[in-house]
C-alpha cells in the first residue's frame, strides 16, 4: 500500500482537533485520548461501527468508477496525467442478495483516515452501507432522477452515506465523488490517495465544482449508453441507459455545499441544489443570480453569522429555502450523528464531550432529519412529489426551524 503524504495532526489535543475540523469542514469526527475503553479493559471490541439502515422501498445496489477529465491536465501526477476522479454510483436494485456489501470507506482510506486522526484502534470496526456491489439495477419503465454528491475538505466521499443510501433506495441514483487531493480513497492499482500538503493542488470550491461538472458529463453518457469508467470495468447489468440526464440535482456538505452552489450558479444541468452547512466562501465570490431551486440546511455557517453565506442567498430568485436545527453543528448533517456516538461509547467517553463534537441535537433525530429533508426537497423539484415536509415546521421534527 502506497500513500501520498497527507496532513498530521499528531500530538493535537482533542479540543484542537475539533477547532481544526470545524474550520476546515473536516469529517474527522474527533481525536481519541488515551485509546479505546475496550481495548484498555481487556473487553472485546464490537465486530464493526454500524450505520442506519435506509427507509426507503428498494435494496440499495452501488458500483465504483474510476473517471479521468481529460480537459484538465494534472501538474501534480506528471507530464500527459490528467484530472482524475473516483466515484461511485448508488441506485435501486433488484436481486441483491448475492452481491457483496459495500464498506463505508476502502480499508486502505479508512485506515489512513483514522490515522491521521488520531484513531487507528478503530481500523477493525470499519462500518458497512447497505449497498450491494454490482447489484443489478431496479428499471420500472422510468429513467432514474439523478444527484451528484460534493464532500468536505480532507473528507471522502462516503461521509454522507446515510442521505446517499437514503435517496437511492427511494428510486434516485446518487453519484459521489472523491475529490482527489482533498479526499481519502483508493484507486484501481492499489494506490491510497489522502489529502495533500501542496497549496497548489487543485482543492479550492471552484475545483470542486470543476470536478461537479464533469461528473454531469460522465452522468450523460451513462444515460447513453457509453461507459465512463477509464478502465472499462463491467458495470451492473441494467446501468447504462437508466439514468435521467433531463433531472439532475446536486447537494454537498461544507466545502462541497460551496461547491455545489458554485456548480447551479453555472450549470444549468442543475435543476436543484442543496447546500449542508456550506461556508459560501469563494475567491472570486460567488456571483450571478439563480433562477433554480436552492436548499440550504445550516449549523455553523448560517446568513446571521456568515456574510458569504447572506450574499449567497441574496442572489436566490427561485425557489429557496434555509432550515436550521437547534442543537446541530458542522458535521451534524453527516453520518457523524450516527457513528460517533457510537465511538464515544468505545472511548469510554461522557458528559458534554460527545456535544463538543457533534452538537447538543439528539442524534436519532439528526439522523431522521438528513433522511426526510433532502428526499424531500429533490422529491419536489426532480420528481414533482411535492409533500408538506417543507411548507413549514413539523411536529415530526421539532428541532428544525425555517428562516425567513
Amino acid at each position: 500500500m502506497t500513500t501520498t503524504p497527507f496532513i498530521s495532526r499528531k500530538g493535537m489535543t482533542r479540543r484542537r482537533i475539533l477547532g481544526a475540523a470545524l474550520a476546515a469542514g473536516t469529517a474527522v469526527p474527533l481525536a481519541a485520548s488515551a485509546g479505546p475503553a475496550w481495548a484498555n479493559q481487556g473487553t472485546p471490541a464490537p465486530a464493526r461501527l454500524t450505520l442506519p439502515v435506509p427507509t426507503g422501498p428498494h435494496p440499495v445496489g452501488t458500483v465504483p468508477l474510476r473517471l479521468v477529465d481529460r480537459s484538465r491536465p494534472d501538474h501534480i501526477a506528471g507530464p500527459g496525467r490528467f484530472r482524475e476522479l473516483m466515484a461511485t454510483v448508488w441506485y435501486p436494485a433488484r436481486n441483491p442478495e448475492r452481491y457483496p456489501v459495500a464498506p463505508w470507506m476502502p480499508a486502505g482510506a479508512f485506515e489512513a483516515f483514522l490515522a491521521d486522526a488520531g484513531f487507528g484502534d478503530l481500523a477493525p470496526l470499519l462500518p458497512l452501507t447497505s449497498g450491494h456491489v454490482g447489484a443489478p439495477v431496479r428499471r420500472s419503465g422510468r429513467r432514474l432522477p439523478v444527484v451528484v454528491f460534493s464532500h468536505g475538505a480532507h473528507s471522502h466521499q462516503g461521509d454522507h452515506t446515510i442521505v446517499v443510501q437514503e435517496l437511492a433506495s427511494h428510486g434516485y441514483a446518487v453519484v459521489t465523488m472523491a475529490h482527489q487531493y482533498d479526499t481519502y480513497t483508493v484507486l484501481p492499482d492499489g494506490r491510497v490517495a489522502v489529502p495533500l500538503r501542496d497549496r497548489s493542488a487543485p482543492t479550492l470550491p471552484g475545483d470542486f465544482a470543476a470536478d461537479l461538472r464533469f461528473v454531469l458529463d460522465c452522468v450523460e453518457r451513462l444515460a447513453a449508453g457509453c461507459n465512463p469508467d477509464a478502465d472499462r470495468r463491467e458495470l451492473p447489468s441494467g446501468l447504462l441507459g437508466s439514468l435521467d440526464p433531463r433531472r439532475m440535482g446536486a447537494f454537498g456538505w461544507s466545502k462541497g455545499g460551496t461547491a455545489t452552489a458554485c456548480a447551479t450558479l453555472a450549470d444549468g444541468r442543475i435543476r436543484a441544489g442543496l447546500s449542508l452547512d456550506g461556508p459560501m466562501e469563494m475567491n472570486p465570490p460567488l456571483a450571478g443570480e439563480l433562477e433554480r431551486p436552492f436548499m440550504m440546511m445550516s449549523a455553523a455557517f448560517t446568513r446571521a453569522t456568515s456574510p458569504e453565506v447572506a450574499a449567497f442567498w441574496s442572489r436566490l430568485r427561485g425557489r429557496r429555502l434555509n432550515i436550521e436545527a437547534q442543537g446541530a453543528s458542522h458535521v451534524s448533517y453527516g453520518d457523524n450523528e450516527a457513528l460517533f456516538p457510537q465511538v464515544a461509547k468505545l472511548l469510554g467517553w461522557s458528559g458534554e464531550q460527545p456535544a463538543e463534537a457533534i452538537g447538543s441535537l439528539d442524534p436519532d433525530q439528526a439522523v431522521r432529519i438528513q433522511q426526510a429533508y433532502p428526499l424531500a426537497f429533490f422529491d419536489e423539484h426532480l420528481r414533482h412529489r411535492r409533500g408538506h415536509l417543507l411548507d413549514g415546521p413539523s411536529r415530526a421534527f421539532p428541532a428544525v426551524t425555517f428562516l425567513p
